[in-house]
């Protein structure tokens, strides 16, 4: 964790510099406290199982969200390019490379690197996948950007025989639109270079981490 506890000047300084894998979180299931609770329903719950729920509950979570987008995004490394020089894996590594290299905050270069996390599961709404993913943790601006960066895609589609370029025109005076016209513009559209050194996901690693383990924006539980 070396990488992490110094600080480096720069988020591109740390990230390049990588950092060691952190602990598996599953290992502080082993401790002793951990208990099953008596009820069999939400109604059968007494105050004191419900104490026991929550804080094993937040020790099973602590992590399990980065855990988990890494696996979903490591998971389409093999897929095919569908033509492109580069498959979605390595378009997505190479998108938050370039974010992070254009000396993107960290938020950004977050968002860069999930940006089409969605895209193996739902091709025909991936934005909206992605939005849905990662609304607890980025701010507004960046959920409609990752809900809409389909759209602003066609933009860049110059050549393409039938995909409406304009069709992000429709957006314009969005309090984000200018947010996602750049990113597609500098870092999504041209992502798909098999020359670039695009960096590898362990060296995103302790960025998801470190993101994901903040406090919520939203949440739907109470």
């Amino acid at each position: 964790m070396a990488a992490l506890e110094k600080h480096p000047v720069t988020l591109r300084e740390e990230v390049e510099a990588r950092a060691d894998r952190p602990a598996d979180i599953r290992a502080r299931l082993e401790d002793p406290s951990w208990v099953l609770h008596a009820g069999t329903s939400f109604e059968a719950l007494s105050p004191a199982d419900w104490a026991i729920h929550e804080r094993q509950e937040n020790l099973w979570y602590e992590g399990r969200h980065a855990d988990e987008l890494l696996k979903l995004l490591a998971s389409q490394k093999d897929e095919t390019v569908y033509g492109f020089a580069i498959n979605n894996y390595g378009h997505s590594l190479q998108t938050a490379t370039r974010a992070l290299r254009d000396g993107a905050d960290e938020e950004q270069v977050f968002v860069a690197l999930m940006h089409d996390i969605g895209q193996t599961l739902a091709p025909h709404n991936h934005g909206e996948v992605a939005a849905t993913l990662l609304r607890a943790w980025v701010t507004p601006e960046h959920h409609w950007l990752l809900k809409m960066h389909p759209v602003f895609q066609r933009y860049h589609r110059v050549n393409h025989p039938t995909s409406e370029r304009d069709s992000r025109e429709s957006f314009r005076g969005h309090p984000a639109f200018e947010a996602t016209a750049r990113f597609c513009e500098r870092w999504d559209q041209p992502a798909f270079d098999a020359a670039y050194p695009t960096l590898p996901l362990e060296a995103f690693e302790p960025l998801v981490r470190r993101f994901l383990a903040r406090e919520p924006r939203f949440t739907e539980s109470a």
